[in-house]
């Protein structure tokens, strides 16, 4: 039993390696593939590799993840990713960027990776708020409720009022496939950061999307220095060199990460503000709590159901009706 347990072991660390070198393997391509836009089209302007940036690296993201696992069969680890580009990033800003930027700008940007990465494994090995049988999701254990489940897409269902009655976010759990456990509070899965976002762990995910945000706008201050510097951006009719590409690439790559994340925090933000999670947004229709009857007008033939927020004791809100019952 002990060297079955070794092998399980070693077979788990061996595939965590192998899913971590996919993940730098894709890394470096994704950069190499990026850096071919002012490569090739130096001479044309900065929104317009913008656009081809955002484009190819969509294609090659969707297409190269197609191939790795239809064609390679092979898994990489999405948190690897996040931090193999966090590693490039740095290492290109170390031996090309930092000569030319100035020793505050170099303390920041520096002190901001090391941020990251103590938040990207903080966050990773964080307790999202699990409950297990057994356990309080309140103020009362939660095996009572879990026979209640019959299925795994669907709520813990507790107690009427303690699902529609306050704000606490105690009473709130919900079920994450991919983590398979119960989470409260539960706001989503985060692929990116491997782990369930939820009630123990939101505030750390908040602080984490800032630090990005924060680390790549300085990224973008301390490259703008150096293409100001060496020129790359005023001499466009000449052949770039790839640490030219590259550095030209990043910036790229910067403003297009800056532009999803700040949309991203927007939305979390408005979350916070009316007390909503992103699952009960998007699966708002799996919990009763949040459906909200309009009696038929006369001359229609059935009732709608629309969406309220019952957490948000000052909003009722109404989105698009997309359920139809026959009266």
């Amino acid at each position: 039993m002990v060297e079955t347990q070794d092998q399980r072991q070693h077979l788990a660390q061996s595939k965590s390696i192998g899913r971590c070198t996919v993940s730098c393997i894709f890394v470096f391509l994704t950069q190499l593939v990026l850096s071919l836009v002012p490569r090739f089209f130096s001479a044309s302007s900065f929104l317009t590799q913008l656009a081809l940036s955002a484009l190819l690296l969509l294609l090659f993201l969707g297409f190269g993840g197609w191939c790795r696992r239809r064609l390679l069969q092979v898994r990489a680890s999405a948190p690897a990713f996040v931090f193999f580009n966090i590693l490039f990033i740095w290492g290109f800003y170390v031996s090309v960027i930092r000569q030319a930027v100035p020793l505050l700008n170099d303390a920041v940007f520096s002190g901001e990776v090391v941020f990251l990465v103590i938040g990207l494994y903080s966050i990773l090995t964080s307790d999202p708020g699990i409950v297990t049988n057994g356990s309080a999701s309140s103020d009362q254990p939660l095996n009572s409720s879990v026979s209640q489940v019959d299925n795994h897409d669907e709520e813990l269902e507790l107690p009427c009022h303690e699902s529609t009655e306050g704000s606490g976010l105690g009473t709130r759990v919900r079920y994450c496939r991919s983590c398979k456990a119960y989470i409260k509070g539960l706001d989503h899965h985060c692929p990116a950061f491997g782990n369930c976002i939820g009630q123990n762990n939101h505030l750390l995910f908040l602080i984490l999307l800032f630090g990005f945000i924060s680390t790549e706008a300085s990224y973008l201050v301390c490259a703008s220095l150096f293409a100001a510097k060496s020129g790359i951006l005023d001499r466009p009719s000449m052949e770039p060199t790839l640490s030219e590409n590259l550095a030209v690439s990043t910036i790229l790559f910067m403003i297009l990460q800056l532009v999803w994340q700040v949309v991203f925090v927007i939305w979390h933000i408005y979350c916070v503000c009316v007390n909503i999670r992103t699952d009960e947004w998007i699966k708002w229709k799996k919990y009763p709590e949040f459906q909200l009857l309009v009696q038929p007008q006369p001359g229609q033939s059935f009732a709608n159901f629309r969406f309220r927020n019952p957490y948000d004791k000052g909003i009722l809100q109404n989105v698009e009706e997309f359920l139809a019952l026959r009266a």
